[in-house]
């Protein structure tokens, strides 16, 4: 019986990581992850699954991002009674984690339905409750690091120290005669209160992630890293406005605020207050207390429970950030595509003597990533938004390995005898990566997958595709088009004022509205041909 892998998510960009192994009659997920970033991309997670959720043996998590586990609520709301195999640092992030994402679809879900441009639409449903999110944290089961389990039979399962955020884990897999090693995601190195990633080598089949395959950050100390930060708080109070800083919930805002609390208690930053607008991320910094005896670079010290800092969960606490000047406002989402950081960046962007300072990966066709490519105008819950804002970023908070430690990663874990996939990375990423791993020699087969691809795996063998993936969805990673279509449409009228001739500027219009008529007429044409066929 051979081993079969089937690629369900995090193919050519990086959310929705889901890796489905069949071995017999056994199958196992590996991590199980929801789509984030563009209206498009998000509208994967509302079609129907590849597979059926009662099929499924067991889950083995990788770690408690979103984009890697957000998918689970919807296994038990669809069926799924298994195990979700992972390390006890992801087992109590899960449990906020994934309530918080089925309120968070809960919300949007009543959100855009009240919505006025929405008016007349059928009612947008949410994907999964909050209760989905809590019966599935129920089902974890928390293994040690370096422990063999047996999550299916068939199946030999360990985990390895990732360094990327707390609890994450490469995962090990023996199935079918084949050792494989699932990166998960990566942590750089000398990383804030994780140790270096581990993992053992000589495998037949290595998946590693690419989110900055095609990136070289400047290398910075955690103390250079702060003059960063402190640089950035002191121009963005001499400015007058507020720093707005969109942080990813878990890790990225315990960073910062590991960062802060050592900047203010040095007197770097004045009597500047930084507020966790984010009732999750206050969660999971309570978590990271739990496990304060393990974490490295606080000093011992309680760095969390600083005088600069300022916890919100109250809505009305949260609003009335809208009225001050001088601050410093932590909320997720990192990426700005749902949660209070959407509310925050409505009434900041506008203002001039305010600053957004993003410090963590902006997905393709993300609301961060439009803000950071430099857009003039965004769409914010339905409204025009103007971006006079200053826009700043910093990389060296990045969680993930760049391409010279991915490449450094890849190369301790051979000899590689099959294939390395790269998964988890937008196009330009992964195939700079491929590049470069052909010209170190590091693997001799290389494959980037695609979603829906299934591969054939054999101990020491090339691994060979046996189904292709879906157009439809490759269609669906890239710039979101409502976002291009906001930025075009609020434009617009001052750019048809900027033709002189009025006649000019009527043949300019009636030139639009027979592109768009010409346009929905081919897109007709193509659907009814390919019906025929």
């Amino acid at each position: 019986m051979t081993l079969s892998l089937t690629v369900h998510g995090a193919g050519r960009t990086v959310t929705g990581s889901c890796l489905e192994l069949r071995h017999g009659k056994s199958r196992v997920l590996l991590d199980c992850g929801l789509f984030q970033g563009s209206r498009t991309l998000e509208s994967l997670n509302h079609q129907a699954l590849a597979f059926d959720p009662q099929s499924v043996d067991a889950v083995v998590l990788s770690h408690a991002h979103i984009d890697h586990s957000g998918l689970l609520p919807r296994l038990a709301a669809e069926g799924y009674t298994g195990p979700v195999w992972c390390t006890a640092e992801t087992a109590d992030l899960l449990e906020f984690m994934l309530a918080d994402a089925g309120r968070i679809q809960e919300t949007e879900a009543e959100r855009r339905n009240r919505r006025a441009d929405r008016a007349g639409d059928d009612a947008f449903q949410p994907i999964y409750t909050e209760a989905d999110g809590i019966a599935i944290w129920r089902a974890s089961r928390p293994v040690a690091l370096e422990e063999w389990f047996e999550p299916a039979p068939g199946f030999r399962v360990r985990l390895w120290n990732a360094g990327h955020i707390l609890g994450s884990a490469s995962i090990e897999v023996e199935a079918g005669g084949v050792r494989l090693l699932y990166s998960g995601d990566i942590g750089p190195d000398n990383k804030a209160f994780h140790a270096d990633p581990e993992s053992p080598a000589g495998f037949d089949y290595v998946i590693c992630e690419s989110t900055y395959g095609d990136r070289l950050r400047q290398r910075a100390t955690i103390a250079e890293r702060r003059e960063l930060l402190a640089a950035e708080i002191v121009e963005a109070r001499r400015r007058g406005g507020n720093l707005v800083i969109p942080a990813f919930a878990l890790e990225r805002t315990q960073e910062l605020l590991l960062d802060i609390a050592a900047l203010s208690a040095s007197g770097r930053i004045g009597n500047a207050t930084a507020f966790v607008d984010s009732p999750l991320a206050n969660r999971a910094t309570g978590v990271f207390r739990k496990y304060a005896s393990q974490l490295e670079d606080t000093g011992g010290a309680d760095v969390f429970g600083h005088s600069a800092i300022r916890y919100v969960n109250d809505v009305t606490e949260s609003m009335r950030l809208n009225s001050v000047s001088g601050a410093i406002i932590l909320a997720a989402s990192g990426m700005c595509e749902a949660g209070r950081i959407r509310h925050h960046l409505f009434y900041n962007l506008p203002r001039r003597d305010s600053t957004i300072l993003f410090v963590g990966f902006q997905a393709e066709g993300s609301l961060g990533r439009v803000i950071l490519d430099g857009a003039q105008r965004v769409r914010i819950s339905g409204r025009d938004v103007a971006v006079r804002a200053r826009i700043r970023e910093i990389e060296s908070y990045s969680a993930h390995a760049d391409q010279g430690e991915l490449l450094d990663w890849i190369a301790e874990r051979g000899p590689i005898a099959g294939s390395l996939f790269l998964d988890h990375g937008e196009s330009g990423a992964v195939e700079t990566l491929r590049s470069e791993v052909q010209k170190r020699g590091l693997a001799s087969s290389i494959i980037i997958p695609e979603i829906g691809e299934t591969y054939e795996l054999m101990p020491g063998t090339a691994a060979r595709r046996t189904a292709t993936g879906s157009a439809e969805l490759h269609e669906a990673i890239g710039r979101d088009w409502q976002n291009s279509y906001a930025d075009l449409a609020t434009s617009l009228k001052r750019r048809l004022v900027a033709i002189r001739d009025a006649r000019a500027r009527q043949k300019a219009i009636d030139e639009m509205r027979a592109v768009l008529d010409r346009y929905s007429t081919f897109r007709e044409d193509r659907k009814h041909r390919n019906q025929r066929d």
